[in-house]
């Protein structure tokens, strides 16, 4: 094996067996061996560790460790495949079939696992991991509690995939199956959004920087937003998905963790149970929704067909395999919730999540106030941004306003960041490294405990109740590739908010004006867009109007009409209008009316101008187009 190279202040977990029940599915073999293998080859596995699979796979040991290093490259995550680090994993491959309803199986695990450890160190650290089906819980905790396993010797711990039930009840039902077998202290109940970087740098964020505790409270932070966007629909997973919904899929438990970091009481110290008593006392404190919340402040959307990212066609969530074709499963929630306590004193916090969107990513904004006395002094302030990227790309940052250079005195919207990849050389991973090393070394730090999961149930349950108690509404309710639901838009319009759309260089370079953009002036542009989401007949600007903004199309079409209401022509995506009125300050020359649901970006002409001062020909093309189209208005 190669000599470890220890990622910065980590240490190898602790000599143990890790039990893996469902051996031979999916996720073994797509993310819990490429994560042991990167521990591995970061030497952050003891050299007294084995690996005991079981499955329903006919397979014996030689056959899983054939079949394992068959797949392992197809999913391994670092581009250079560390041959050495493979070979010490395979050797610790063990494996037996058997069926979750045959106690002789687990008798024969119990013998396996006994004669892997052979009393040495391994012994006393015993993990078992439950890789299988939520309805299989039941029956394999009272299978390895009959077969001993709850009585190992040392320490031994069970790892339980999410979700951890499907509503309030079966949470607390499984709760109480798990606690019949398993003490609260050896109950490790993973969520693999914990595995990643940026959300555990948020707890890093709340406590190494002081310059922003005096700040963070709801006195001088408006609102949060937390928002996880995918550009793909179901992806075969439609007989899974049409059970779940985005809520229980995604907001349940992934943001309802990410809310906890951001929201909680700094707590007394890093030990695993002050940190997670202060995670549970801040989801005390979320105000769960009335049934007149939910109709007030709740959003549910599914789409329908569409384009992906790529402009290829996509097929409504009704049309995916597995799915019924009358589901009223949501594909896209949003979600109003309340902090109710001191520190954030009734604050909002928004929550979305969708399938099937414009683009993928996962993003913090916490949205400050804007500074009380700008405007009697002349200045313009809309409040400063705080953005954590955590997925694709891993980031902070600031988006602020600073003075334009030059002898006056004018603002412009600007940003300061900070990327993993540029500041660390960190081996790409499946996330769930971290967390296996945690288990193997005690540290419940990153899982869920009982209560707080309850707590999530609690504050969703209403949501959940009031939708299935109600007709659907109009479904499917926004087309693939778009910004979700216009429902969504109007929920923070009515608090007069609205969604920040965190744009990449990517997304923006999907239009092909922008594609041929240079990149410095693609990163200017960034923080200075605003979305605008408008339904099919509305006017986005009226002839004659002074409006002095340039509107990007992302999706859907609009149409150009005379004064008169006379047809001019048409406006479709990946194209852009309002260059004349901001190139040349005058009123509109016509009306711009939507034909379809359109999702837009706007610029404000001031911000326009100054950003294309430093680049002549960008302004040259625009200019062209401009010209162009005003002389086809004479």
């Amino acid at each position: 094996m190669t000599p470890p190279r220890h990622p910065a202040g980590a240490a190898p977990a602790p000599p143990g067996v890790l039990v893996i029940l469902g051996a031979s599915g999916d996720l073994t073999k797509r993310l819990l061996l490429p994560a042991l293998l990167n521990l591995a080859s970061d030497g952050l596995l003891p050299d007294d560790f084995a690996v005991v699979g079981m499955g329903r796979s006919p397979l014996d040991t030689a056959g899983f460790r054939a079949r394992q290093r068959a797949d392992i490259r197809g999913f391994a995550t670092r581009p250079d495949f560390d041959e050495a680090a493979w070979s010490w994993l395979e050797s610790r491959l063990h494996y037996l079939p058997g069926e979750f309803d045959d106690a002789a199986a687990f008798a024969r695990l119990r013998t396996a696992v006994d004669a892997v450890a052979a009393g040495g160190p391994a012994a006393g650290n015993t993990l078992l991991y439950l890789a299988i089906s939520p309805e299989f819980f039941s029956l394999v905790n009272r299978q390895l509690d009959a077969a001993g396993f709850t009585r190992l010797p040392g320490t031994r711990r069970i790892i339980v995939e999410k979700p951890f039930g499907r509503d309030l009840a079966s949470a607390r039902a499984l709760n109480r199956e798990l606690l019949a077998h398993w003490r609260e202290e050896e109950i490790y109940r993973i969520d693999h959004y914990l595995g990643k970087e940026t959300v555990q740098n948020l707890l890093a964020f709340r406590l190494a920087n002081g310059m922003f505790a005096p700040l963070w409270n709801g006195r001088h932070i408006d609102h949060i937003q937390i928002s996880a966007a995918e550009t793909v629909g179901v992806e075969g997973r439609g007989g899974y998905y049409d059970h779940t919904g985005a809520v229980r899929d995604m907001i349940q438990n992934h943001l309802m963790q990410v809310l906890a970091y951001l929201g909680m009481e700094p707590p007394e110290s890093l030990d695993p149970g002050a940190v997670r008593d202060a995670k549970a006392r801040l989801l005390a404190d979320v105000r769960p929704p009335t049934a007149a919340d939910v109709a007030a402040s709740c959003v549910r959307g599914q789409y329908g067909a569409g384009k992906q990212a790529d402009g290829s066609p996509a097929v409504g969530y009704r049309e995916e395999p597995s799915v019924d074709p009358r589901s009223a499963t949501e594909t896209f929630a949003a979600l109003r919730l309340h902090l109710d306590n001191e520190r954030w004193q009734g604050m909002p916090v928004y929550l979305r999540s969708g399938k099937a969107l414009w683009k993928r990513g996962t993003e913090v904004v916490v949205q400050f106030r804007p500074e009380a006395g700008a405007a009697r002094q002349g200045v313009s302030d809309a409040g400063n941004l705080l953005v954590f990227h955590i997925q694709p790309h891993q980031a902070v940052e600031i988006r602020m306003s600073t003075k334009r250079p030059g002898p006056a005195f004018a603002l412009q919207r600007t940003g300061m960041r900070f990327d993993y990849a540029d500041a660390f050389q960190a081996a790409r991973g499946t996330g769930y490294e971290v967390l296996i090393h945690a288990a193997l070394s005690g540290d419940p730090t990153l899982f869920s405990r009982t209560d707080f999961v309850e707590r999530a149930w609690q504050i969703v349950q209403p949501v959940l109740d009031a939708w299935a108690a109600a007709p659907p509404g109009h479904v499917p309710d926004y087309a693939a590739g778009t910004w979700g639901p216009r429902a969504a838009a109007e929920l923070l319009a009515r608090d007069g908010r609205h969604w920040h759309e965190i744009l990449t260089r990517e997304s923006l370079a999907r239009s092909p004006f922008f594609g041929e953009a240079p990149p410095l002036l693609l990163g200017a542009m960034l923080p200075a867009f605003r979305p605008r989401a408008a339904s099919a007949g509305e006017t986005i600007v009226a002839a004659g109007a002074r409006d002095d903004a340039i509107y990007f199309v992302c999706r859907g079409a609009l149409e150009v009409l005379r004064p008169d209401g006379t047809a001019l022509g048409a406006v479709g995506e990946g194209e852009f209008f309002g260059e004349m009125a901001v190139l040349f300050s005058t009123p509109r020359s016509a009306t711009v009316r939507a034909t379809a649901d359109c999702d837009l970006l706007v610029l404000d002409g001031e911000d326009f101008r100054r950003l294309i001062e430093g680049f002549p020909a960008v302004e040259a093309r625009f200019r062209a187009v401009a010209e162009a189209r005003r002389a086809a208005d004479r």
